[in-house]
């Protein structure tokens, strides 16, 4: 479970991120890909977001951004950043006002550096153009600042890396480039989608600590969104499990992974391995979650559920809380937290 600094109570006054009944459409005919999802992220807290491919959660992290690609769009919802005077409803904010926020007060980092590096330029000179620009820094304390950070995010000889090409520096020299890219600018939220996902295990660990360590030092609230349960047990707070375009349960991680209330985390435990690297064979979950946009009656696992019955998929099925910290949606889950019974049929 994370070893992490506990985040300050999750108040008005120190939410850093609050998304409520976001809705995202695709395509011409809009059909609902994301469907009503709720959460917050308190200052200096890592939250996980995590489902199979397909769940939703790239979309919901790209309408954080103002980043959705061409054919979806925001249809329903409120993504507020910040608290109190500083607060901006992100839903309203026009093309030019991105630049007041992003980098600034909202930062990404993706699974293929590479591909968000400009390749004729050195990364040395991407940093610190972006220092010239925002901080209004000169080009010697742009420089500078510019190592420092590359020293802070553990890259080795950082006046050399400075001048270096990204076709020169491997995989993970990248990723640590562009998450000092994304911190230069003291930024509110980190939002990390995949980010170690290309990385052998080694330099994802690695990476791992390095976000945990920076969310430490710099009171940095992170989204982290991952397939793999490991990564969230390692690094985060509390996590949001997706599937289908709906978060199905939320709550805290070390909860959450020992004692899954929904069907689906259940069956996305039995798929995993954490902590027991013995295994010679793993479970798979039977069937493909639902395309994009597919209508659907009542819950939306419950094609692939074991423990489905007729009342499942009776009528939509609401997030139920559990307690203070955690909900789930399923409609027997009271039933199932008395068994054993897992999702995988």
């Amino acid at each position: 479970m994370p070893a992490s600094q506990p985040p300050e109570p999750t108040t008005a006054r120190t939410h850093t991120l609050r998304v409520d009944g976001l809705g995202v459409t695709v395509g011409q005919q809009r059909r609902a890909a994301v469907h009503g999802v709720t959460f917050e992220i308190a200052r200096g807290e890592s939250v996980g977001l995590v489902g199979e491919s397909g769940s939703g959660k790239t979309l919901t992290c790209r309408s954080v951004l103002g980043l959705l690609p061409a054919g979806c769009n925001v249809a329903a919802g409120s993504i507020v950043l910040g608290a109190g005077d500083s607060e901006v409803e992100l839903t309203t904010v026009r093309r030019r006002g991105w630049d007041r926020i992003r980098g600034l007060r909202l930062a990404a980092v993706f699974q293929d550096p590479a591909s968000y590096l400009n390749p004729s330029l050195t990364v040395g000179h991407q940093l610190a153009e972006q220092l010239r620009v925002k901080r209004d820094l000169s080009r010697r304390e742009a420089h500078a600042r510019s190592v420092e950070l590359f020293v802070e995010v553990g890259l080795h000889r950082p006046e050399q890396v400075f001048h270096q090409y990204p076709h020169e520096l491997s995989g993970g020299m990248l990723q640590r480039v562009l998450i000092a890219i994304a911190v230069a600018l003291e930024p509110e939220l980190l939002i990390a989608d995949e980010a170690t996902t290309a990385l052998d295990v080694v330099i994802q660990a690695e990476i791992l600590q390095l976000l945990s360590r920076l969310r430490r030092d710099h009171h940095l609230s992170l989204l982290l969104v991952t397939h793999d349960l490991a990564v969230v047990a390692e690094t985060c707070d509390r996590i949001l499990v997706m599937y289908g375009g709906e978060i199905v349960e939320s709550g805290p991680t070390g909860e959450v992974l020992t004692d899954p209330k929904h069907p689906y985390t259940r069956a996305l435990l039995s798929v995993a391995s954490i902590g027991d690297w013995t295994r010679r064979t793993l479970d798979v979950i039977p069937g493909s979650p639902p395309e994009a946009g597919e209508q659907m009656s009542g819950c939306r696992f419950a094609p692939r559920c074991s423990a489905a019955r007729e009342q499942c998929t009776a009528g939509p099925v609401d997030l139920t809380p559990l307690d203070a910290a955690r909900s789930a949606r399923c409609v027997r889950v009271d039933e199932l937290a008395l068994t054993s019974v897992g999702g995988v049929a």
